[in-house]
């Protein structure tokens, strides 16, 4: 799967978030490329594991890992993290988007767009399960399933920390939702917005996020 903005995006997000919450283990669910797991480890010293069952998929992370300055703090597994157990500080997700929608006739690309594997109950659920009393929970959304978690978490023992919505530019509705999820109830949690250009420029927020990781920024 190809690396989107909106992924990098979450993923300078996330790594500015557990710099702050020196987190030592740290899950990321669906790997994909190690987008994820890579730039968390830019800035953050915390043990990694890095879960992807797609097999090419995790032949491609392992490869983006092993070549990287991180390769001895992110550990990659390919296998089915529903049948995975562990203790995490932080767990990280940006995962498959839809469900009951149009499925592509590639059974790969619906394992990455689509929640025929993975559904959103099942993340949730097993980051409930798996995040330590202290622990948080990051994930990556499309925006019109953010009701829909919401009314999953009244449910659960996972509480809203942050929102912040992601719009395509100043003049668009915005598509993604950036979720920090934790343990402890906060009210309210905080709630913000970030565009990624103005015009056909890079806004100020989306560059400070993401400076560190654009060679042209």
């Amino acid at each position: 799967m190809k690396v989107t903005t909106d992924a990098c995006l979450f993923g300078a997000w996330c790594a500015s978030e557990i710099q702050n919450l020196h987190c030592s283990s740290i899950l990321d669910i669906g790997a994909g490329t190690g987008l994820l797991s890579l730039m968390i480890a830019q800035k953050n010293n915390g043990k990694i594991k890095a879960v992807e069952i797609d097999e090419n998929a995790a032949h491609q992370a392992n490869n983006n890992i092993s070549n990287s300055p991180w390769k001895d703090r992110i550990s990659l597994h390919h296998t089915d993290i529903l049948k995975h157990v562990g203790s995490y500080e932080c767990i990280v997700s940006n995962p498959p988007f839809y469900e009951n929608e149009l499925h592509s006739p590639h059974s790969r690309n619906n394992l990455a767009h689509h929640s025929t594997g993975l559904t959103l109950a099942n993340l949730i659920q097993y980051s409930e399960t798996n995040l330590t009393n202290k622990g948080f929970m990051f994930l990556l959304l499309p925006f019109k399933r953010v009701d829909e978690v919401e009314r999953m978490l009244n449910f659960k023992s996972l509480f809203i920390y942050k929102k912040l919505l992601v719009q395509q530019s100043t003049r668009h509705s915005p598509f993604r939702a950036m979720l920090m999820l934790g343990k402890q109830k906060i009210d309210p949690p905080t709630t913000g917005i970030i565009s990624i250009k103005e015009g056909n420029v890079y806004t100020e927020d989306f560059k400070a996020l993401l400076k560190d990781y654009y060679l042209n920024l």
